[in-house]
């Protein structure tokens, strides 16, 4: 080819490489890494284009110059080298049309995605960021064995000082929803404003980064949302599972791997772990996998009843009048299955339906407000298998010991108190609940149930204590 072959002819040319790229790529990654490419020259098998940036020659060299070569092959002819350089002409122009053109409309407390690099920079870091809530710090969230792990992972991430070692990054925490993710990651955040001020952090959900670089991408001035993530110290990324597209994707892990090959930490919060990312890069997924990986599971009982403890007690310091007993707190505590939500929930709608109606606030009623938590209306068949193991949760007694001929009082109450449900709550006779009771006769049978009857007369606390054992299991 010829040496000269640089001008009108080569952009011609040139047009049919870009349609071919476009095509083959699809116009958003077309839009982000080549609509600025320029061809140069073309001198025999040497083919030399121009971007305008440094960092968007390193890219495009970096992950797309096979596909470039080949592409140029197809339409210029046999090649065997195509260079990428850094044009030094046209960027007053580009400044001055970045400054003049008419900016989307953007949300508040966000800067229009055709901003300025540098003033972009002049913002706080959270303007771009997902909102944060101020209830949702460390201090607020309760610990148990579920959650222990993740908990003490955040806070060393938290408490990390700058220019330290990372202990973890990435830091990559997954549960169901509404079990402390997303609380974490808030309180991370707020931990490391408050105490090292001037690392800049960036808590942002996968759906409002999609946001803004399609913002980017429709005002083409990918550059500086690109540039803007590489200001951030400290980045976390909640709801990651939702991160759709290819594009979106590339541009996601193309900010990790900046970020945590230069020593800046990430945290990830999914629904899954990353194995489970299907629609995810696997040498995304590998990256996740490389760091910390911890799951918080569904709370124990225990955490249960300290979550809804601390949630009472912030709804008693804003009504001094209200009182919930510890009956109507153990029966939502074993009433519902989910995380803090689905409990915070449960606790506020029994405290409102409370505070409507005026009644008594008893587990009874607490049942009540939360009825259409329960099953589909269907008949209630009880097993015996279930008030075993309710009973023996809520006394603590194993389910062997009820069965054993032992005649501790701490297993032979408890053991009573299971007869009794089972000749309440199911069509059983007197001699197959005792046959499922350890192989009793029927006349043990029917004494643990008058005994029962007996104190329930003379004994409030354990009066309530049926009736809460008596929901549970209906409920089970």
């Amino acid at each position: 080819m010829a040496d000269d072959n640089t001008g009108d002819e080569l952009k011609a040319r040139w047009a049919k490489v870009a349609q071919r790229l476009r095509a083959e790529l699809g116009e958003d990654l077309y839009s982000s890494w080549f609509a600025r490419m320029e061809p140069e020259q073309l001198n025999g098998s040497r083919l030399v284009t121009s971007v305008p940036t440094r960092f968007l020659k390193n890219w495009i060299e970096t992950h797309y110059l096979e596909k470039l070569t080949r592409v140029c092959t197809a339409e210029l002819g046999p090649l065997d080298t195509v260079q990428l350089r850094v044009r030094t002409r046209g960027l007053p122009q580009r400044a001055d049309h970045l400054t003049e053109r008419r900016q989307p409309e953007a949300p508040a407390g966000t800067a229009p995605a055709g901003t300025p690099c540098r003033a972009r920079q002049a913002q706080a870091s959270g303007e771009r960021g997902s909102p944060l809530d101020h209830n949702l710090t460390f201090e607020t969230f309760v610990t148990g064995q579920s959650n222990a792990l993740a908990h003490a992972a955040s806070l060393r991430v938290a408490d990390a000082a700058p220019g330290a070692p990372l202990s973890f990054n990435p830091l990559y925490i997954h549960s169901a929803a509404g079990l402390g993710k997303t609380h974490l990651l808030n309180a991370i955040s707020w931990r490391i404003r408050q105490r090292q001020s001037d690392r800049k952090v960036l808590f942002i959900t996968a759906e409002r980064f999609m946001y803004h670089f399609l913002a980017a991408l429709k005002s083409r001035d990918v550059l500086s949302f690109k540039d803007y993530f590489q200001t951030i110290d400290v980045l976390l990324i909640d709801d990651f599972q939702f991160l759709q597209g290819k594009t979106m994707q590339q541009e996601f892990c193309h900010t990790f791997n900046s970020l945590v090959d230069s020593k800046r930490q990430v945290i990830v919060a999914a629904d899954v772990p990353p194995s489970q990312l299907e629609s995810i890069d696997q040498r995304m997924r590998s990256r996740l996998a490389g760091g910390l990986v911890v799951d918080i599971e569904t709370p124990c009982l225990e955490l249960k009843r300290g979550i809804l403890n601390a949630r009472l007690s912030d709804a008693m310091k804003r009504d001094q009048n209200l009182s919930v007993s510890a009956e109507v707190v153990e029966y939502i505590a074993n009433r519902i299955n989910g995380g803090g939500r689905e409990l915070e929930g449960a606790l506020n709608r029994v405290i409102a339906s409370q505070q409507l109606t005026r009644a008594p606030m008893t587990v009874d009623f607490a049942a009540s407000a939360l009825r259409d938590l329960a099953q589909l209306n269907e008949t209630i068949r009880v097993r015996i298998e279930d008030i075993l193991r309710v009973v023996g949760r809520h006394y603590n007694v194993a389910r062997a010991d009820l069965l054993s001929p032992r005649r501790a009082r701490s297993i032979v109450r408890p053991r009573q108190v299971g007869m009794y449900l089972a000749k309440k709550l199911t069509p059983r006779s007197l001699p197959e609940i005792g046959r499922r009771f350890g192989g009793r006769d029927h006349s043990t049978v029917l004494h643990a149930v008058r005994k029962i009857e007996d104190l329930m007369k003379s004994d409030d606390k354990l009066a309530r204590e049926i009736n809460l054992l008596v929901r549970l299991i209906e409920q089970q």
